[in-house]
């Protein structure tokens, strides 16, 4: 499936998920929400820090985000309930059998609206990383800005 080049119009972003895992796979998951839920979404005040996925009576679910109450209404959802992703059966039996089987979890990067207004999560099946694996990538990462700078100086 082709990436289109229109921009991504985040709603919420885990950006700690690439510091503390190694991201090994991706996909696109389709979550089902309330309206509540989507105009609080909208207004982009949702948090997927602590968030995982996990099996539940044998569907795929977002455990632990928190999309705050909408304001403006009476009829308001739970924060931190548990919503259900919308992926194929065959990717959740792979994904839940690589969470089973080689210990791996699975972390959501982001949930963004797709062009035609539908929220989207992107799911990574992801391998914590050791705090000396941590420090290994800030080494990196600082080494490959100083020869950026090095470069700019000299060329």
């Amino acid at each position: 499936m082709a990436k289109d080049a229109t921009p991504r119009r985040f709603a919420a972003q885990n950006r700690k998920a690439r510091h503390d895992y190694f991201i090994e796979s991706t996909l696109e998951a389709g979550i089902q929400l309330t309206g509540t839920e989507v105009k609080s979404l909208r207004d982009g005040r949702a948090s997927i820090a602590e968030a995982y996925a996990g099996e539940k009576d044998g569907e795929l679910y977002l455990l632990n985000a928190h999309i705050p109450e909408y304001s403006a209404s009476r009829f308001n959802h739970e924060p931190r309930r548990a919503r259900k992703l919308l992926v194929h059966k065959r990717e959740m039996r792979k994904l839940l059998g690589a969470v089973s089987r080689e210990g791996k979890t699975l972390v959501p990067l982001s949930i963004y609206f797709n062009k035609r207004g539908r929220a989207k999560v992107d799911l990574a099946l992801a391998r914590g990383k050791h705090k000396a694996d941590k420090r290994a990538a800030i080494k990196e990462r600082d080494w490959k800005r100083e020869q950026g700078r090095l470069m700019r100086e000299k060329g």
